[in-house]
């Protein structure tokens, strides 16, 4: 063996002495690792502790929600209607409203900060709309509307829009519609925004400018080959009445 070989095999392998070296250190330090080891199992059961808690919140807070929504969709019926057996029935839309109200009130308290939250928030001030309490309604909506969540802001801001015209503010009301239009969110697409803002102006006897709004969307709305979009349709219909009645007739 020559000595160049004998001189690498006196060499200490740099893993075997970083591990030495760990293991002395541990040794000396017992107390501070092992502390350490359990600090880190114990973020990790913290963190699955944390996720599993929000996974129940959030299935619960979903329930919660889909009964709210299943009261929202209970039949109105009048005096004497006949239902059937077993069918629960409301005398009224503002009754209706009233009850599924302190449903989604109370989804809305208690998981604010969960999706299902956040949307029972937006559905208690559509039923304060219902129930005729425009004041609380409006405090509601607006707080939504307000929101980080784009879709349920965009939600309550369509409803806002609707109310203010119903109260006679539609200065405020076009504005929040012309907002919609340059949002373009998911759950308010632009067109539709435009939609509601040409009924406002026709409303109003202004059908020129109606009559202008829909004439863009019919030239504009068009899906990825080029085919009208549902804005679109809707803005033709609208144009013409009686053509969009015609293949009916036939």
């Amino acid at each position: 063996m020559d000595n160049a070989t004998k001189h690498e095999l006196k060499q200490p392998d740099k893993f075997v002495a970083l591990t030495e070296n760990s293991i002395d250190w541990a040794k000396h330090n017992r107390g501070t690792a092992i502390t350490r080891g359990l600090t880190i199992a114990g973020i990790v059961v913290l963190l699955i502790a944390g996720w599993s808690f929000y996974q129940h919140r959030s299935a619960a807070a979903s329930s919660a929600l889909g009964d709210a929504i299943q009261t929202y969709q209970t039949p109105v019926a009048t005096p004497g209607q006949e239902l059937p057996a077993g069918m629960k029935s409301f005398p009224s839309l503002k009754d209706r409203a009233a009850a599924a109200n302190t449903q989604f009130q109370a989804v809305a308290d208690k998981y604010g900060m969960m999706p299902a939250g956040r949307m029972a928030a937006y559905f208690s001030g559509l039923t304060y709309m219902e129930e005729g309490q425009n004041s609380s309604a409006e405090a509601t909506l607006t707080k939504t509307a307000s929101g980080w969540d784009s879709n349920v802001a965009a939600l309550s801001k369509l409803a806002l829009a609707q109310l203010y015209q119903q109260t006679g503010r539609d200065a405020q009301a076009i504005s929040l519609y012309n907002e919609l239009t340059k949002t373009n969110a998911v759950t308010v697409p632009g067109g539709l925004a435009q939609i509601q803002l040409s009924e406002l102006y026709t409303a109003e006897g202004k059908t020129d400018q109606a009559r202008q709004i829909l004439a863009q969307l019919k030239d504009k709305d068009k899906d990825s080959k080029g085919n009208p979009g549902v804005a679109a349709e809707i803005a033709t219909q609208k144009l013409n009445p009686q053509g969009a009645q015609a293949p009916g007739l036939q």
